[in-house]
């Protein structure tokens, strides 16, 4: 005996999956994109290979007759030659890295107010990134001694690089941090311009029409959607 087509259970059509689909809540972009942000920081945190920076100085000293003012000057003209490629193809023999490398792992900072040259070197290794900062010291001071008798101002080695005890790049704790506000930032902003629901409205009161000369009292208003 078959049952009667009345009791039977309905089928799940695209009108249930779709009313199951909107009980979602509509901030759920938020979450995700945390999620999706955080994973992508601590998998970058992971498969990154560790950068160590060391950071040595040099100063910049004016000889006996000369203008002290005049050691900033060659102060901030060493510093930027210490990223040169004739520094570089100086210093690449001590560094034990080529010219080529080292373009990409030595910096120079110099202040406005004090003629120290700060050189940085960085590597995968710890010992190699202190090699490569007071390899490239050495070379601008070598450079500066063979003028000095024309610029009145030479370059001492004020202190050696030394070898980093923890590398310079985020570590996985941080970079899981920042890739879940990173993650969070974007999902705000996409809660910001998704289109909203079908069939949401914005209810204003505002005041009801009024005859002429008669005031409107405070309770007649009328809801507008």
């Amino acid at each position: 005996m078959t049952e009667s087509p009345e009791k039977q259970p309905p089928a799940a059509g695209p009108d249930r999956r779709r009313r199951a689909l909107t009980r979602r809540p509509h901030w759920w972009p938020l979450p995700v994109c945390i999620l999706l942000g955080a994973a992508c920081g601590l998998s970058h945190g992971l498969l990154t290979s560790p950068e160590y920076a060391a950071t040595g100085y040099a100063l910049a000293v004016a000889e006996e007759g000369s203008d002290p003012a005049a050691a900033i000057g060659y102060a901030q003209s060493y510093g930027r030659l210490a990223t040169s490629d004739a520094t570089l193809s100086y210093a690449h023999g001590a560094a034990g890295e080529p010219a080529a490398v080292l373009r990409s792992q030595v910096t120079s900072e110099t202040s406005p107010d004090s003629p120290m040259i700060a050189v940085t070197g960085t590597s995968g290794d710890p010992r190699r990134a202190a090699d490569i900062a007071d390899a490239v010291i050495e070379a601008i001071v070598v450079s500066s001694g063979h003028v000095a008798a024309d610029t009145g101002v030479k370059l001492i080695k004020f202190t050696h690089a030394m070898t980093p005890d923890r590398a310079a790049s985020p570590s996985v704790p941080v970079g899981t941090a920042v890739g879940a506000s990173a993650g969070g930032l974007f999902g705000g902003l996409v809660l910001l311009v998704r289109p909203r629901r079908k069939g949401w409205t914005v209810s204003a009161q505002v005041p009801g029409p009024a005859t002429a000369g008669e005031p409107v009292a405070s309770g007649d208003r009328e809801l507008v959607r």
